[in-house]
């Protein structure tokens, strides 16, 4: 089965995650400043690091689906589970704001970055499985250290949140700020397999 289905599919389940979180912004009931800081206090960083979150998560779905040569039945059920956890942060990112970063939802906000997380995994174990030992993805990833801390940083804003909300939300920035940092990755991965199938007799390239 090709991957263009469901690429397509998870690509509009994440701007539809976008378009709710944009909406639940409050416009602001004068022309001034002032007004916005009112209005929308913390909201707007809020949005801004949920959005950078679900970018992160959309960025690298993309590169990974460019090394998948086959999606199985497995694999489009870890893809699913993976985007239910992405679906709630509208939820929790809108909790977390209303209730002025109270401690429970801060709590809840790290537990749905940490399951988001943990379905990513699952899922990238879920395509190594069905294309066997030989996967250009397991090759890809290589020691994969953010995919492994990140969960850790995850667990240590978790359980900071009662002690100090704002070690809490630095952790979960801490994480995105990891991830922001360019993953060569994927694209050498590609460029690989581009080399290699122009050369007599190479493999062919990946669909994806």
């Amino acid at each position: 089965m090709p991957t263009s289905r469901l690429e397509a599919f998870s690509d509009g389940v994440l701007a539809i995650i976008i378009t709710i979180m944009v909406l639940e912004l409050k416009v602001p009931e004068h022309a001034d400043l002032a007004a916005l800081r009112q209005t929308t206090g913390t909201a707007l960083l809020t949005y801004l690091l949920s959005f950078v979150y679900i970018g992160i998560y959309w960025n690298n779905h993309h590169h990974m689906f460019q090394l998948v040569e086959k999606v199985s039945g497995g694999v489009l059920w870890a893809n699913l589970h993976l985007l239910f956890w992405l679906s709630l942060f509208p939820l929790t990112t809108a909790w977390m704001d209303d209730t002025s970063y109270a401690r429970t939802p801060v709590v809840v906000y790290g537990v749905n970055l940490l399951a988001a997380g943990l379905a990513w995994f699952l899922l990238q174990t879920t395509i190594i499985r069905a294309e066997g030992a030989a996967s250009v993805l397991r090759q890809a990833l290589g020691g994969d250290w953010k995919g492994k801390l990140s969960p850790g940083g995850y667990l240590l804003g978790i359980a900071s949140a009662w002690l100090s909300v704002p070690l809490a939300m630095a952790f979960y920035v801490v994480v995105a700020l990891a991830w922001l940092i360019p993953d060569r990755r994927f694209e050498r991965a590609m460029r690989a397999i581009r080399e290699a199938s122009e050369r007599p007799g190479g493999p062919p390239s990946s669909e994806g």
